[in-house]
């Protein structure tokens, strides 16, 4: 081991990295996580991930790559369990990473948790390992009830997220509006709040040829439009779906919706009637979940992409779609205003009515999307989103928070 290379412990406690996204409980962090410890590996430093069990049939470690390994730990049923039920189960998740490093005798220089409950095993760690500990939220509970669309967050949420925000010694943000939140709603020290995009796989999410990549997915219609994420009322995808009935541009449309899961069954069913509804059902179609690595294709089949939350902490669909040439609608939401460059790249939204969605969608829909040259433009936007940038300034708040901890 090199003398500086820091040895780093992320946490994943409810959601394995592996698992795939828009399924409930899995999606942009499953994949931040993943692409991050990829990448901080790449560069030098050595990652574990630890997560719960989610399957009997899970190996506890799982090498990602050189450097960086996935490790499974039993905390409660080994099965899925509501991520709120996982919170009793946190001390066990603790003390079985605490037995883990115990038997393999390492050391690590900092813990790096996502997500509440990871933060919350993590500030137990950090005083059991005498390192400092690093937090990334991800979604704020007080800022998703403030929305008022779906489920309320639990004021266990709420009050473990205010006395994290005291606990840590950095708090990873992604935008400048979410460490506002930070502040506004938790009292967050300003100084320890250090704002880093997310990052988007350049190798992976590239421009291809759009009629070949309709035809390769059975695609017929004129024109494309592509939503991707979790099927959850917080997406907005009814108005998206209410959306669709302004649209009549003497084009064939279609609406292709990728996302779902069994647990996201109810309101998946509420779409498809939605849609039966609006007489559009012909129009639509329900994919389900796609694997990660395949849903290129379909950004690339798409004409535009459209993100029409209530609330994202980031928008990371935005940036896959982008890198892969194809422009996005999208709300207000996450650091999408100043990711999407207005009617260049696509269009940001105050709000997700769907006259309003409708409006841009057919702006962007008039485009030539396969011309190569806009398709390339829309890429090069994105580029300083590249996960080896993004990697480079985590590691340098990793530096900053240990020489400070250990001064």
């Amino acid at each position: 081991m090199v003398a500086d290379q820091l040895r780093i412990a992320m946490l994943s406690v409810h959601s394995c990295p592996l698992g795939n996204p828009g399924a409930k409980d899995t999606g942009g962090m499953n994949v931040y996580v993943l692409e991050l410890a990829h990448e901080l590996a790449k560069q030098g430093l050595l990652v574990d991930v630890y997560t719960r069990v989610h399957d009997p049939e899970d190996k506890q470690i799982v090498e990602l790559r050189q450097n960086a390994r996935l490790i499974h730990l039993r905390a409660g049923e080994d099965d899925y369990v509501h991520k709120l039920a996982v919170y009793s189960y946190l001390p066990d998740f603790a003390c079985n990473a605490e037995n883990f490093r115990k038997r393999n005798d390492m050391r690590y220089d900092l813990v790096f948790s996502h997500y509440w409950l990871s933060g919350w095993a993590g500030k137990f760690l950090k005083k059991w390992w005498r390192v400092p500990h690093m937090m990334m939220f991800h979604t704020l509970g007080a800022v998703k009830n403030s929305v008022g669309i779906g489920e309320d967050e639990p004021e266990l949420r709420i009050e473990t997220e205010r006395l994290l925000t005291k606990d840590c010694e950095r708090i990873i943000a992604t935008t400048e509006g979410e460490k506002e939140d930070l502040i506004l709603n938790y009292s967050a020290s300003p100084e320890g709040i250090s704002v880093i995009p997310c990052g988007v796989n350049l190798d992976l999410f590239q421009p291809m040829n759009k009629q070949i990549a309709k035809q390769q997915l059975g695609f017929s219609e004129d024109k494309l439009i592509l939503f991707v994420g979790r099927i959850e009322p917080l997406k907005g995808i009814d108005q998206l779906l209410r959306a669709m009935t302004y649209l009549e541009n003497g084009h064939r449309l279609r609406l292709v919706i990728i996302g779902g899961g069994e647990h996201g069954q109810y309101e998946m069913q509420r779409l498809q009637k939605l849609s039966q509804d609006l007489h559009i059902e012909d129009s639509v179609t329900f994919s389900g979940l796609i694997k990660h690595e395949k849903l290129r294709h379909f950004y690339n089949a798409a004409d535009v992409c459209v993100i029409p939350s209530y609330y994202e902490s980031f928008g990371l669909v935005a940036l896959e779609s982008m890198a892969c040439g194809t422009p996005v609608v999208a709300t207000n939401v996450g650091d999408l205003k100043s990711i999407i460059h207005q009617g260049e790249t696509g269009y940001v939204v105050m709000d997700n009515t769907p006259s309003t969605l409708a409006g841009k969608i057919d702006s962007l829909l008039s485009k030539p999307s396969s011309n190569t040259k806009y398709m390339l433009a829309i890429r090069a936007s994105v580029a300083c989103f590249s996960w080896s940038n993004i990697a480079r300034k985590i590691i340098k708040a990793c530096r900053e928070v240990i020489a400070s901890y250990f001064a």
